[in-house]
């Protein structure tokens, strides 16, 4: 299903109100369509949702997870320490207005934050949706190889002298961790190639 339909899809669970739900998905479409957006593009949205669709069996709550991709990038500022924070905030503001309770938007608000460290949850959603947000880092090399580029070009105002240290040291980070990822199906899909992937991208830094 293409972004858009999806999205109009989950709002319409909410509300009736077509020019809202348009209006909503053009400042998302805005956002990730951005000229300094390489990677955390709309492209990235949709691999999210191809991964977390074959789990959607062990979802326990699938709307909340779905607004959690769209809003989880939609501020993304290479310079800022704050984008998951704000991201999360503009999410909110959003679902209130469409109609959503208390409990699944702070629910989402929560989820949105865990993006920012990516540390495990007692809630295996929150878990799922690390896990499909760091997919791409246990793909092929080639794809892993573009992927790198892509995150680059993102921090290109940053020269390598600056950059480099500041990548080893998220790659030390998740080869540190005990598991990249959190929850079963993923680790068994992904982990052994994530890992194989930044020691190569570690070594050739």
């Amino acid at each position: 299903m293409i972004l858009k339909d999806r999205f109009e899809a989950l709002c319409l669970n909410f509300t009736e109100d077509k020019v809202l739900i348009e209006k909503f998905w053009n400042e998302i479409e805005k956002n990730y369509s951005g000229k300094s957006r390489h990677y955390h593009n709309l492209q990235h949205l949709e691999n999210m949702f191809e991964e977390i669709d074959v789990v959607r069996n062990q979802i326990e709550n699938f709307n909340n997870i779905s607004f959690s991709i769209f809003y989880h990038d939609l501020i993304y500022d290479a310079t800022s320490k704050l984008n998951e924070e704000k991201s999360a905030d503009i999410a909110e503001e959003r679902l209130r207005i469409l109609g959503l309770n208390d409990e699944d938007i702070q629910k989402i608000h929560q989820q949105i934050l865990a993006t920012k460290f990516h540390k495990h949850s007692v809630d295996e959603d929150v878990n799922f949706l690390l896990d499909v947000d760091l997919s791409v880092l246990g793909k092929n090399s080639q794809v892993y190889l573009e992927y790198t580029k892509q995150i680059r070009k993102e921090y290109s105002i940053y020269p390598d002298f600056l950059y480099k240290p500041g990548r080893k040291k998220v790659l030390q980070h998740f080869l540190d961790l005990e598991s990249i990822f959190k929850t079963d199906y993923f680790k068994n899909k992904y982990e052994n190639q994530a890992r194989e992937n930044m020691k190569v991208e570690l070594e050739n830094l």
